[in-house]
């Protein structure tokens, strides 16, 4: 089986390896940014993808995008930070077959990639709980009213990028960038640029 973990922490690829250095069957590819963990997917087609939600260049959302647009049957878990069970919800409405927090047991990242190699779902336990006896704050968080090219655009505007350098980071016209920033700023009641700044801010979406 052939794991590719994409995250810019050596420690955590350092950790999955450890995970299954016993299993001489399992064999671990690491990329350590969006750019180059989509590269390593079509170069070597791993049975199992983890994806950090948060990396240097676009976000695990966006990579998954991406991976999915040229393999539609990627099996891909998301190994994040974030344990905000709107995070949860909206990896899962993107087709992510597995969620484990960085806070978990190692060993629950271990049986992630085993269960959904074949063919299952698997979301850390304490988190699928936690997101079961959340629902008013999921339906009100931002995360769920955005699109994934809402989210990805308000997460690179977040970080301090400009219209142009968001178009070109996600390769789109500058006319959709403003479009979109336009759309959000109504449907986040974002008065102006500062505001949708703020509010990525605040969900922490602007690593």
């Amino acid at each position: 089986m052939r794991v590719l973990i994409v995250d810019d922490h050596p420690l955590v690829v350092t950790g999955c390896r450890a995970l299954f250095t016993s299993d001489p069957s399992v064999e671990i590819l690491e990329a350590s940014d969006a750019k180059e963990g989509h590269r390593a997917y079509l170069q070597k087609h791993p049975d199992v993808t983890v994806i950090d939600v948060w990396l240097p260049d676009l976000t695990g959302f966006e990579l998954t995008r991406r991976i999915r647009r040229d393999d539609p049957a990627a099996k891909i878990v998301m190994l994040s930070a974030s344990e905000d069970p709107a995070f949860v919800v909206r990896a899962v409405e993107m087709g992510f077959q597995g969620y484990v927090s960085k806070s978990d047991d190692p060993r629950l990242l271990a049986k992630a990639i085993r269960k959904v190699a074949a063919g299952e779902r698997f979301v850390s336990p304490r988190l699928a709980e936690a997101t079961t006896f959340a629902g008013a704050a999921i339906k009100a968080s931002p995360l769920t009213q955005m699109s994934q090219r809402e989210l990805e655009i308000l997460r690179l505007l977040g970080r301090g990028d400009h219209i142009s350098e968001v178009a070109s980071e996600l390769g789109i016209s500058y006319k959709t960038v403003a479009n979109t920033t336009s759309v959000l700023k109504s449907k986040l009641g974002a008065r102006n640029h500062s505001d949708l700044v703020r509010i990525a801010v605040e969900i922490d979406l602007h690593r």
